[in-house]
């Protein structure tokens, strides 16, 4: 059976860049040359924010004193579950050592990133979660400075419980910037002086690109765009859980796509009815968002087998994957392509996106298929070495001089040629034929 589409996005995720990247590469030439006065005007003119960039100790105090005790509380235990799985992370990998031959001796040292920028969105809604998530991860990883960016809230500085998760998470420095500008002041070391290694943390399409254009001046998480989440489901799915978890997630944005596979046409139609049932009782905010999301990118795939939605699934590479589904150890050992895996209806994205730990910060538009999500191993470099005596120096030596001249590079031979005539002058092995050309 081919798989049908009983519902199929008119829009696919390359539709709205176009002038995204227009606009986002005219603003990054202007805050190149023009620097910290253009990031103002910017402010100024998008954010209708004329006050103080950097947060001072005593404003940050002030701001996060209206946080309720309650809020607090969750924000900490939310923080403590991603610090715990990122320290976790951490553990995973280690430096190592290893005798390649006798004499020859190699590693791998884990060094973190001195400056990583972490940007905060706050525009439709308030991304409390994507303080930490970006922050503690980056804390967690050993990284020196963090300098977290967010928008003005209300024609004040950054919304108090965003600030209060960036403090709790561990944040050196907190600017008021949102936007374009705040990612190219954390790339260019505007304000603080101190460049970014790495520039991390979701955001709007404006966002996504200018960490796409500002990658290899500086590292990026993840080439990222709209929320996505799919759902695989089979008869023994609840449709009204299946149904709410895809408007959960549609909520994020207008361009924000929601994916039905299920093998179930009863389900599959219920979905059909049930998805837009649910978008008309949100809020408005939350109710525009959705309907658009659902209109445009949501999609429902009947398939024939579990194979089948397998396959689709992973050509997908959704950011997220829930499974609706028995057997749910099948499906943890065959997928492969997901930003974050959610096995049984018992957890939902939501759960991710907040506080259960695993990073929520992931790869979209297909990116799942070669890169993962946000993690300490993002800011960390595996950085090699090696060491020698004389003797292994001859012997790796030789090899270099002949395979170099088999490649023409006759300098490079020279180079093993100098240290076996000072390590062992009697010797006279075949370095191979000279470059004459």
């Amino acid at each position: 059976m081919v798989n049908q589409y009983l519902k199929r996005a008119t829009k696919t995720p390359e539709t709205e860049t176009g002038a995204a990247r227009q606009i986002t590469a005219t603003m990054l030439a202007a805050i190149e040359a023009g620097g910290e006065a253009e990031v103002r005007r910017y402010a100024r003119d998008l954010d209708h924010w004329d006050g103080p960039i950097i947060m001072t100790a005593d404003a940050i105090a002030e701001r996060i004193a209206t946080v309720n005790p309650t809020t607090r509380a969750d924000i900490d235990q939310a923080v403590a579950n991603v610090r715990r799985f990122a320290e976790a992370q951490r553990k995973s990998v280690h430096d190592f050592s290893l005798e390649l031959r006798p004499g020859l001796t190699a590693g791998q040292k884990m060094v973190p990133c001195n400056v990583a920028g972490c940007y905060v969105p706050t525009g439709r809604y308030a991304h409390i979660a994507s303080a930490y998530m970006s922050i503690a991860t980056a804390k967690a990883a050993g990284v020196k400075a963090v300098i977290a960016c967010s928008a003005p809230f209300h024609g004040e500085p950054v919304h108090p419980c965003v600030l209060y998760a960036m403090q709790a998470a561990g944040a050196d420095i907190v600017m008021t910037l949102g936007g374009v500008q705040a990612i190219a002041a954390m790339a260019y070391g505007l304000f603080t002086g101190q460049p970014a290694d790495i520039v991390v943390g979701p955001g709007n399409k404006f966002v996504a690109e200018a960490k796409r254009m500002l990658f290899g001046k500086v590292g990026i998480d993840v080439f990222a765009g709209p929320s996505e989440i799919a759902i695989i489901a089979d008869d023994t799915a609840d449709v009204e859980i299946v149904a709410a978890d895809l408007v959960g997630q549609a909520e994020h944005g207008h361009e924000s796509p929601a994916w039905l596979f299920t093998t179930s046409r009863p389900l599959a139609e219920a979905i059909l009815t049930r998805v837009p049932a649910l978008i008309e009782t949100l809020p408005p905010t939350a109710r525009d968002a959705a309907g658009a999301a659902w209109r445009d990118y949501g999609e429902v795939v009947l398939c024939a087998t579990r194979e089948e939605m397998a396959a689709l699934s992973d050509r997908y590479a959704s950011e997220h994957l829930e499974i609706h589904c028995q057997d749910v150890e099948w499906w943890q050992k065959t997928l492969s392509n997901y930003g974050s895996l959610f096995l049984g209806e018992e957890a939902t994205v939501a759960y991710g996106d907040k506080a259960s730990g695993p990073n929520h910060i992931l790869p979209t538009k297909f990116a799942a298929r070669y890169s993962a999500g946000l993690s300490v191993h993002k800011f960390l470099k595996p950085l090699t070495w090696q060491r020698m005596d004389r003797s292994a120096s001859v012997a790796v030596g030789e090899v270099t001089a002949r395979i170099s001249r088999l490649e023409g590079m006759e300098a490079h031979a020279r180079t093993a040629d100098c240290r076996i005539r000072k390590y062992a002058p009697t010797l006279t092995p075949d370095l191979g034929a000279p470059v004459t050309n």
